[in-house]
């Protein structure tokens, strides 16, 4: 600029800022925040859900869709947890470490949110095993929170884990939650199915992954060797703990086959339609 320009006008002519022009197609997804049956508890201090009763995700989209055809994420039982992974709002969260109950709720309200709250699909009738078509409403939900569990004998401690004194053995129990991960090893074993002639260890198995300690021993080599030992009366009041202490959601409705008339009440199935019904126009 020239020194008469200047002069004139007092101030050096600066150029306008560019005019910032909004993408006609830009989209924010919507999130939601999703109550957790766990409350936070189960979680040990130090997570980022410990004491938290509800969690954000956003709303799926197209790009989510990828995941839950993609074949090798399905043949390994990784497409839940990746589509998970790209829900959760807040990242520090590790998918592996939810909660079964948690999980549930999360996955039933994402499915709501994407394609509606009725899910209808096949059904195999239990007694003749004809397939008939029931529909499920996943906004008619029953959640469990564990309450009072002090009442019963159960103690919460501040590292997220059960204490409890078994009633045939007189030991002090320890045990913890089943996880997201947890969940994944047991169907994958279970898909393996049982080979040779060896007894199915199933129930034993999931014992060696939730009890943490018994009468003060945490070496898992002694604990598995107790577990195997242990008497029925104290292994079925292990179940009823972990029943009373394991938050859930439950969606579930009357079924009656229309061929043999046969009745039940039946829990929502995560089938492989759940997150891939068929499109309407």
């Amino acid at each position: 600029m020239s020194r008469n320009n200047l002069d004139r006008t007092g101030a050096p002519n600066v150029p306008a800022p560019p005019v910032e022009t909004k993408d006609p197609l830009h989209f924010v997804s919507p999130t939601e925040f999703v109550e957790l049956p766990s409350r936070g508890n189960g979680y040990p201090e130090g997570h980022a859900l410990y004491g938290k009763e509800v969690i954000e995700i956003r709303f799926m989209t197209a790009k989510d869709e990828d995941i839950l055809t993609s074949e090798s994420l399905l043949r390994n039982g990784l497409a839940l947890d990746r589509l998970l992974e790209n829900l959760l709002i807040d990242k520090s969260i590790n998918v592996d470490t939810l909660l079964i109950g948690d999980k549930n709720a999360i996955l039933i309200a994402a499915r709501a949110s994407a394609y509606g709250n009725l899910y209808e699909t096949k059904i195999k009738c239990p007694s003749c095993g004809t397939k008939s078509t029931m529909t499920f409403d996943l906004n008619d939900k029953d959640m469990y929170s564990p309450e009072n569990i002090e009442d019963k004998g159960v103690t919460l401690t501040e590292a997220g884990t059960y204490k409890f004194t078994l009633p045939r053995a007189g030991f002090e129990t320890e045990i913890r939650l089943l996880t997201s991960k947890d969940e994944r090893k047991i169907i994958k074993r279970m898909a393996g199915g049982n080979k040779g002639n060896k007894p199915d260890t199933q129930v034993t198995d999931q014992y060696k992954s939730m009890i943490l300690s018994v009468n003060g021993v945490r070496a898992s080599l002694k604990i598995s060797k107790f577990i195997e030992q242990m008497p029925i009366q104290d292994s079925r009041y292990i179940r009823s703990v972990y029943k009373l202490i394991s938050p859930n959601i439950e969606i579930r409705d009357n079924f009656c086959c229309n061929s043999c008339g046969y009745e039940q009440e039946l829990e929502v199935p995560f089938g492989t339609d759940f997150f891939w019904p068929d499109a309407q126009i």
